[in-house]
């Protein structure tokens, strides 16, 4: 099978396409022939060597979807020929508050999606839904999950409150803003795009503010009056600043911290005086997976695409998403 391997980091032009043993499922597992894939920014951080407990060859990707071809011993043969999506990760643990110790994501140490197979336990993947193309199904499992969490587990966001979503444009941002106008929320984001801050008005929000500039937290408060939850993947000096938006018993979900972190303490006394509660996430169960999915279903919703490359394309794709100029996800077709 050909398949995107990845021999040594040095950043994405590592990156090689290969001819790879063609796996056969073991016993409880499924084979799914994938006809499509979806980068994070977790790949790119790999080819970088900025990623924690890196073994190397591996095949990397976290997301796919597929048809699966072939069962293992003590599988139901009903699989064969189903359309599925993967769940993206193993052992979250028996723990629905705190992944187990053993915890790790698909794409590194264990061989990832981006490849023709992969073989996977056949708890872990599940019906594709029937309105989404193979392109719009791999584009949900990591970030779709990693938002899902974020919205609907830590923050607990109900209807009607207002939410602020740092960072438009990446994944799981842009799947953050797909869960909360789901949930009939007042949707904020925020950007240095106006592109995309416009872009995220088509989606559904009601406004965004360009974080360059300087006052942007009281253009925000004096818009919105305050919010309930703040969505935050970016972290750095804008950290602070959340503090003075949050109302009262309010949640900040923290999923990333891409400008590292703040450049003061916290203001102690905004934290608890306002009853506030900051919150740390990643990823999810497949409790919450299943959970994502049916959501999916019943709302119709469909991930936003931003470009479709080919697997051959594979180091092209990993650049361009290493520019974060994308509105969404960055897939890779298989076929």
């Amino acid at each position: 099978m050909k398949a995107v391997v990845l021999p040594q980091t040095g950043g994405p032009e590592q990156l090689r396409i290969e001819e790879y043993p063609t796996p056969t499922a073991q016993a409880g597992q499924v084979r799914v022939a994938l006809q499509a894939s979806a980068l994070n920014r977790r790949d790119v951080w790999i080819t970088l060597a900025r990623y924690p407990g890196i073994r190397l060859p591996c095949i990397l990707g976290s997301d796919g979807a597929g048809i699966v071809d072939q069962v293992g011993a003590g599988v139901d043969a009903d699989w064969l020929g189903r359309e599925v999506v993967v769940y993206p990760a193993y052992d979250w643990g028996d723990d629905p508050r705190y992944p187990s110790p053993n915890f790790r994501v698909l794409g590194m140490p264990d061989p990832g999606t981006f490849a023709e197979y992969i073989c996977l336990p056949s708890t872990q993947v599940f019906p594709k839904p029937a309105h989404l193309n193979w392109e719009q199904a791999a584009a949900l499992p990591l970030a779709g999950l990693t938002a899902w969490r974020a919205v609907v587990t830590q923050a607990g966001l109900r209807p009607g409150e207002t939410v602020l979503i740092t960072g438009i444009g990446g994944g799981v941002a842009t799947f953050a803003l797909k869960w909360a106008c789901a949930l009939q929320a007042h949707a904020w984001v925020s950007s240095s795009s106006q592109v995309k801050i416009k872009q995220a008005l088509r989606l559904g929000a009601i406004g965004g503010v360009n974080y360059r500039e300087p006052n942007w937290s009281e253009q925000l408060l004096a818009q919105t009056g305050g919010v309930d939850v703040i969505i935050d993947g970016t972290g750095g000096a804008s950290f602070n600043r959340y503090l003075a938006l949050i109302k009262g018993a309010g949640r900040i979900v923290v999923y990333g911290a891409t400008a590292g972190n703040p450049d003061k303490g916290l203001e102690m006394a905004r934290l608890f005086f306002r009853q506030a509660q900051i919150r740390g996430t990643t990823m999810g169960s497949m409790a919450e997976f299943a959970s994502l999915l049916d959501c999916v279903a019943a709302h119709r919703i469909e991930p936003v695409v931003y470009r479709v490359f080919s697997l051959e394309e594979a180091v092209l794709a990993h650049q361009h998403l290493a520019q974060a100029a994308q509105m969404g996800k960055i897939v890779l077709r298989h076929s």
